[in-house]
């Protein structure tokens, strides 16, 4: 123990034994925040998906880390916490103040465990909101038709667009489909229809327990990813490959899964074909939310539209959705068919 002054030591003492006493842990006087949570990056994130993992490391290192870093744990106060995430709230998304949060209440749990720390002083702390993100928007039917009608006979993206716009599945969703789950010709009276059943996350779990449905695709999807279809094979063919049904719809040539950076560059390519004048301003997730907004301005009741994009309760769908939604018949396939109906925005 040491200290400027004996005052300073005895107050150290006196605080030590008060920790000592009340949770049976006495706490590093080394032990820096930078080193808690980089031992909760190395050793508490396992089996989480790769992605997740980046994402939780850049926000550690270029937030907590680079803040917080050089204190000593044991030191650091629910005050300090307090007013660091105020400054956060300052210049990060509300989403990204609550994962920074997060980062640091786990990672001195983390520490808790392995008695380096007695308190967590990070879980004492409210987390305030931070700015306002990015606003979500859809594309209006004018739009859309010419999306679905401006761009070049066959290719992957015009197929992924299609699929995203007139059955409303996430882009997480989109990306893992494999042929082996698309129906186009189904037997017994059946309805072309598509197993969403996987999604890029850990294990292809889905996001709820709701999210894994089977839908029912519209004509249009069917002719786009008949042309597909015969495209990859013709090409697979030129490769001298066999034909594999378990192969990606939207993969690459080398029959590898897409990149979400891939899809967003190909996405604003084919906006910019469609003349839409700053394409860098749209995401292919909105997709999705133009394909709720077109559904709502149809008249479909939400509960349709909530068991249709795979959301546990309308709840979700309204929060999610709010801007799209009107406040307020068929599924979702059926009424895209007779919003599409005019044949233009099926014709290659």
């Amino acid at each position: 123990m040491s200290g400027k002054t004996k005052t300073e030591v005895r107050a150290k003492l006196r605080e030590l034994r008060a920790e000592l006493k009340q949770t049976g842990v006495k706490s590093s006087a080394t032990y820096t925040v930078e080193q808690a949570v980089n031992d909760w990056l190395a050793k508490g994130l396992k089996g989480r998906d790769p992605n997740s993992v980046s994402t939780y490391r850049s926000l550690a290192v270029n937030h907590v880390i680079a803040d917080l870093g050089k204190a000593k744990l044991r030191d650091l106060s629910a005050d300090a916490v307090d007013c660091w995430l105020d400054e956060k709230s300052e210049v990060l998304a509300t989403s990204s103040v609550e994962m920074v949060h997060s980062i640091l209440r786990r990672a001195i749990t983390h520490a808790q465990r392995n008695d380096n720390v007695g308190r967590n002083v990070a879980a004492l702390v409210e987390t305030p909101e931070g700015q306002v993100g990015r606003p979500s928007k859809s594309l209006t039917l004018e739009q859309a038709k010419a999306v679905l009608t401006s761009t070049s006979r066959g290719g992957w993206i015009r197929a992924y667009v299609v699929v995203s716009l007139l059955v409303g599945i996430r882009t997480e969703e989109v990306r893992p489909l494999k042929w082996s789950r698309v129906h186009l010709s189904p037997a017994d009276g059946v309805v072309p229809h598509i197993e969403v059943w996987r999604s890029v996350r850990r294990r292809g779990e889905m996001k709820t327990h709701k999210s894994r449905r089977t839908l029912a695709v519209p004509r249009q999807v069917v002719v786009v990813l008949e042309e597909l279809q015969a495209e990859q094979r013709r090409r697979r063919e030129a490769l001298g490959l066999a034909w594999d049904p378990e192969g990606f719809v939207f993969g690459t040539d080398s029959g590898e899964q897409r990149t979400a950076d891939q899809v967003r560059r190909s996405f604003r390519a084919l906006l910019r074909q469609a003349g839409f004048e700053q394409p860098e301003k749209w995401t292919p997730r909105e997709l999705r939310h133009s394909f709720v907004s077109l559904l709502s301005d149809r008249g479909i009741p939400i509960e349709v539209i909530a068991r249709v994009v795979g959301h546990s309760t309308t709840v979700v769908t309204e929060k999610v959705y709010r801007k799209q939604l009107r406040p307020v018949i068929t599924e979702g396939a059926e009424a895209m068919e007779d919003i599409f109906d005019d044949g233009r925005a099926a014709t290659p």
